[in-house]
């Protein structure tokens, strides 16, 4: 079978300004310093940065234990992250950010909150102090279901004060989905919310809880926030109200020195089936993982006001929405709603009130945005921004254009970066005062980081190649398993290759090392036997001016194996018909070869996506093929899009 081909062909290039390199955290010098040495030994490079960049009660005897596929990190060693991400900035030489804002909070009613380091200390300490009387000891899971408000922060960083697991479902998840994730967690207790607030309304949290919980009979206890007080019923015994609670709690509560393999987080990812995986944290490794990055990559200055807008519910929020931020020392920015409530420019107006120098989104967002007009973006002051980020899947070369243009001003450095939620934290990445930066291009691993191109029979490629994604040694914040299947774990992500890393994404690494990330293998297409990444087709159209997004995906053909079917959302001024596809056909063919015309475009004005933004290609390519929906479809943000497809392909 050939190798995943490569037809974007992606010249333009952008090296940092002199004044940023000059300031970055890591720059030129350092940043190779830090490559020879994790290359050489990443096992010393990832020690190095745990002395570096996390406190520690007791130190390990063995950095690294590695059993394939089993590894423990800072062996012997012992910590806490609620200690690294609050005590340690109350004392010492830190202790002036006692009075700096950890968490800058806005509602989408437009509700706000500041929350210093000094006083989310003694909220996590009040809380961390109510699971104890409710019965939770160090290694009883909890589970969190709810909006996007600072209690979610808190809540998690209380459980990792006590040792208490945490387990993070999206609010937007069904009761069953729900119920599903807590009865695999064995979860005791359940904190939740009244509700939250999304495109301008109110929606119910409580209930959906009440409905999960008599599914689970593990629960014990239900807290819950008021947020929009809207009527809940409360059942006597098991459901308390969160600000009843901390009224009386104390503001002591000691961190509980853990062993650097305690788990400290479980959150379910979704797989092809209907059984989603438990992915499973520990403490130390993760920490050293979030905390370096989040320095390195995001080059964070005390003075910056930095912004996530993924929600806490998906990795993207635990690593760099709370920890990795506020383990630095960070203010991290909180918005609860939608990007468009009250209206399209409702991100912009976020950064120009609240000053936001460091701002990392999604690239299907930035899709959104362009497709809503330039005029949003251009009617704010964007001037604080200084740096900026695409993380979620890979990223169009005329998307990052745009986000460099418009958001950017053109002088805004970008990382791309490529991560899982399995990885804990980001693994390619530009390191932005080091390296030049390529549209579309996640540029290099991380230091310390082994990736790698394999072909299908698992041969390591060198210089230019395109194939399978791999990580060839272990990493501080690597999944220790998926909660309760060892067999599934081993099976997942290390049956395709001995002792290797198989990512699940299929990659092309250019003559300059860079690696470019063409999704996920189940994306790849063979077409007359040309093995080609659906991102390709992708960005090839969106390059069009008639286009604002698109999903490619094959379905079977007799004569070329594979057809490719493009599901296109055009631009709000554009027609849709019979001269537009003709037009993108052309277009396709002019931008990356007649091999990726797409055989059949279909016209729709939104496309199927998880919850955190992520387009279902799984979806799209059973609609495609004429087949029912099959597979696990709980992350699914809006059903309506899947029947409007259906009313489109029976049209």
């Amino acid at each position: 079978m050939p190798d995943i081909e490569s037809l974007l062909k992606e010249r333009r290039s952008f090296k940092p300004s002199a004044d940023f390199s000059r300031q970055a955290n890591w720059n030129k010098r350092t940043t190779s310093e830090y490559r020879k040495l994790g290359e050489k030994n990443p096992t010393k490079f990832w020690a190095k940065m745990a002395k570096e960049n996390v406190d520690w009660f007791k130190p390990w005897t063995k950095v690294l234990d590695w059993k394939p596929p089993f590894a423990k990190w800072f062996v012997g060693a012992k910590t806490n992250v609620s200690y690294n991400c609050l005590d340690r900035h109350l004392e010492g030489p830190n202790a002036w950010r006692k009075n700096k804002a950890a968490i800058i909070w806005e509602g989408e009613p437009g509700d706000t909150r500041t929350i210093t380091y000094a006083e989310l200390h003694k909220d996590v300490c009040r809380f961390a102090n109510v699971l104890k009387s409710q019965g939770i000891k160090k290694g009883d899971r909890v589970c969190l279901y709810m909006p996007m408000v600072p209690e979610l922060a808190i809540a998690m960083l209380a459980c990792t004060r006590i040792g208490a697991p945490h387990s993070i479902v999206f609010g937007g998840f069904s009761a069953e989905a729900l119920s599903d994730r807590i009865n695999d967690a064995q979860a005791k207790l359940v904190v939740t919310a009244d509700g939250g607030y999304r495109k301008g309304a109110a929606f119910g949290l409580k209930e959906m809880v009440d409905a999960a919980v008599a599914k689970s009979p593990c629960v014990e206890t239900v807290v819950v926030v008021a947020r929009t007080n809207q009527d809940v019923e409360m059942k006597s015994g098991r459901d308390l109200w969160w600000h009843e609670l901390m009224a009386d709690a104390s503001t002591n509560c000691p961190p509980a020195k853990l062993d650097a393999e305690h788990p400290l987080f479980i959150l379910y990812t979704s797989g092809t089936t209907g059984n989603p995986k438990g992915i499973l944290h520990t403490t130390g490794g993760y920490l050293t993982h979030v905390a370096t990055t989040f320095k390195a990559i995001f080059d964070i200055k005390d003075d910056d006001v930095y912004w996530c807008t993924a929600d806490i519910g998906w990795i993207t929020g635990h690593s760099y929405v709370v920890y990795g931020p506020l383990a630095n020392g960070a203010t991290t920015l909180m918005y609860e709603g939608t990007p468009t409530e009250p209206g399209p420019d409702r991100w912009w107006s976020l950064i120009e009130k609240w000053g936001v120098s460091i701002f990392y989104t999604a690239p299907t967002a930035i899709r959104t945005f362009i497709r809503l007009g330039d005029e949003h973006p251009k009617s704010h002051d964007l001037s604080s921004l200084r740096l900026l980020g695409s993380v979620g899947e890979p990223i169009n070369p005329e998307a990052w254009m745009w986000y460099h243009r418009v958001i950017g001003g053109k002088r805004c450095p970008i990382v791309d970066t490529w991560w899982q939620t399995e990885t804990g934290g980001i693994m390619i990445s530009p390191l932005p005062g080091a390296i030049d930066t390529k549209p579309g291009s996640a540029t290099k691993p991380f230091p310390g980081i082994h990736a790698n191109i394999f072909d299908e029979e698992g041969n390591a490629t060198t210089g230019e190649a395109g194939g399978f994604l791999v990580l060839t040694h272990p990493w501080p914040g690597m999944l220790r398993g998926i909660w309760g299947d060892k067999k599934r774990f081993k099976e997942t992500y290390w049956g395709k290759y001995d002792n290797t890393y198989f990512a699940g994404d299929g990659a092309h690494r250019d003559k300059s090392g860079y690696f470019w990330i063409i999704g996920r293998i189940d994306d790849v297409m063979n077409v007359s036997g040309h093995r080609i990444g659906t991102m390709e087709v992708e960005s090839a159209l969106v390059s069009s001016t008639d286009v604002a997004e698109a999903a490619v995906v094959g379905r079977p053909d007799e004569i070329t194996g594979t057809a490719i079917v493009a599901f296109v959302s055009p631009k709000a001024t554009t027609t849709a018909d019979d001269a537009l596809v003709a037009r993108l056909k052309k277009h396709v063919t002019k931008e990356i070869g007649a091999i990726a015309r797409p055989t059949e475009i279909r016209f729709t004005n939104a496309l199927p996506k998880t919850r955190s933004g992520k387009i279902m290609r799984r979806l799209l390519r059973d609609i495609a093929s004429g087949r029912d929906v099959a597979g696990d479809t709980s992350t699914l943000e809006d059903f309506s899009v899947l029947a409007k497809l259906r009313e489109s392909e029976e049209d």
